[in-house]
């Protein structure tokens, strides 16, 4: 299969025609350049606070609302593209209200046949805690789809590893990170953490940053990053563990071919078997000795208790 990520900017829009049109122009191009799966970044439905006016867009929590009020809208409307295009979709990322009142951070994973499902955001960061109201998602999924089993870490959630591993125990073969982030610190943050997560999970890692300045939108009004595809560096992939990356701050598409026996075959013979010795980090022979080498303790006493 073909896996693309995007590096995608927000836009203003007049209207939900104009939407449209960039969305599906974006999800065209990656089916026409052979893609399976589309990675779209977190936050990036944040653009459709636009259509509730300025004042709204510019406002945080107003601009979350707004967004969340026509988030089935757009889902549905992606739906339509995952069908039409015969791809699956991880949808942009934006708030959506809970049953109880509460605004969660949610990622849709969308098939081709119709089915869908979601990931929320487990891991508010502590600017979504204090200026956003976002709170924590509730459930871990892992999706069993025809194209492989997909977990999905957004932003912040890839930089926790048992979350990952949690996805990874359950099945998952590719795991996929949108993100939004304002800084460059901030984006090789997730970078880090995502291909951390490659190398312990022996998987692909899908990172898809939003990227640009809106600065009408006070929630998202400046993001960098690059898109990219990361690997275990092991056989049949790269040696540096990046499949494909985009330029820092450009839109545009990371593509790259992924084979489930390639990701099948490092889990089973790779040179390092990171999943396999996961549980020996827990091992009580690897219990951990707090030691002060201070003045007048001799090191042998120390080898001595350490022993």
């Amino acid at each position: 299969m073909k896996v693309a990520s995007a590096a995608y900017p927000l836009d203003w829009h007049d209207n939900w025609l104009s939407f449209e049109e960039k969305i599906e122009a974006w999800v065209a191009g990656a089916a026409e350049a052979g893609a399976d799966l589309l990675v779209f970044p977190e936050y990036a439905a944040m653009e459709l606070s636009s259509l509730a006016g300025f004042d709204i867009a510019s406002d945080p929590i107003e601009s979350l609302i707004a967004v969340s009020e026509v988030m089935p809208e757009s889902i549905a409307l992606l739906q339509r593209f995952a069908t039409r295009y015969e791809v699956h979709i991880s949808a942009p990322t934006g708030p959506v209200e809970r049953l109880d009142g509460k605004l969660v951070n949610r990622a849709h994973l969308l098939a081709p046949s119709g089915s869908k499902g979601y990931q929320d955001k487990l891991i508010p960061t502590p600017s979504e805690r204090r200026g956003l109201n976002i709170s924590a998602g509730e459930q871990t999924a892992v999706f069993e789809t025809s194209i492989g089993k997909i977990g999905i870490l957004i932003c912040y959630d890839c930089e926790f590893p048992l979350i990952a591993r949690g996805m990874i125990e359950a099945g998952a073969e590719i795991l996929l990170v949108p993100s939004c982030t304002e800084a460059v610190a901030g984006f090789w943050r997730v970078r880090v953490g995502a291909m951390a997560r490659a190398l312990e999970g022996q998987c692909v890692v899908a990172h898809a940053p939003l990227v640009g300045r809106a600065d009408w939108c006070n929630a998202a009004e400046r993001a960098t990053g690059s898109a990219a595809i990361y690997c275990p560096s092991d056989h049949g992939f790269s040696e540096t563990g990046i499949l494909d990356e985009g330029p820092l701050g450009l839109a545009g598409w990371a593509l790259a071919d992924v084979e489930l026996s390639d990701i099948a075959l490092v889990r089973r013979n790779g040179h390092v078997l990171n999943m396999e010795h996961w549980g020996e980090q827990h091992s009580p022979l690897n219990r951990i000795h707090t030691v002060a080498l201070s003045d007048g303790v001799a090191l042998d006493a120390l080898a001595s208790s350490m022993g």
